[in-house]
């Protein structure tokens, strides 16, 4: 049964669109320019906040400043019971999906997904947002410049999740 949902469910919801639409006499072909240019317009006002956002994403992993910054935290970080491996993660995390991504597989070659610190990782990837590049692409869409106590209540957000996922993975696997 469910192997048939998986494989009908885009196709049918498509057909009902299209059919509901044609019933109510829309254009289709013409509804769906238009929505395609409104979506064009949209990509072009993000894309310089998006640009920014990778390149310094890339600037920071490149110059090696992320690993600096991590081990100047990882000190602190240890008094709450967080392995100095997860600091690179915490920090990039709300920086880059992909990057973040990319550092927890590398992550999880180096510990195992089953370790303390693996299952910690993947909880804290899975708990967390990627709070920049949600707020560049969302408020850039929108063009909303002066974020207020978005930032502060995101990050505060996040600090939440990197001991929650602490407490979880301890709490379910201890």
């Amino acid at each position: 049964m469910l192997h048939w949902l998986n494989i009908w469910a885009v196709p049918v919801v498509v057909a009902g669109v299209l059919l509901t639409a044609i019933l109510r006499r829309v254009p289709v072909f013409d509804a769906f320019m238009e929505g395609v240019r409104a979506g064009a317009r949209s990509c072009a006002g993000i894309f310089p906040s998006l640009l920014g956002l990778i390149t310094a994403v890339s600037m920071l992993r490149a110059s090696g400043a992320l690993e600096g910054l991590a081990q100047v935290l990882t000190p602190l970080t240890v008094h709450i019971g967080l392995p100095a491996e997860l600091v690179p993660l915490v920090l990039l995390r709300p920086v880059s999906g992909g990057g973040s991504i990319a550092l927890l597989q590398e992550l999880l070659g180096q510990v195992g997904p089953d370790s303390f610190t693996g299952r910690v990782a993947s909880v804290l990837a899975g708990a967390t947002e990627t709070t920049f590049y949600t707020i560049t692409v969302y408020f850039g869409a929108v063009h909303i410049r002066k974020i207020r106590h978005t930032l502060p209540a995101a990050l505060l957000a996040d600090a939440a999740c990197v001991l929650l996922s602490l407490l979880t993975v301890r709490w379910f696997f201890s």
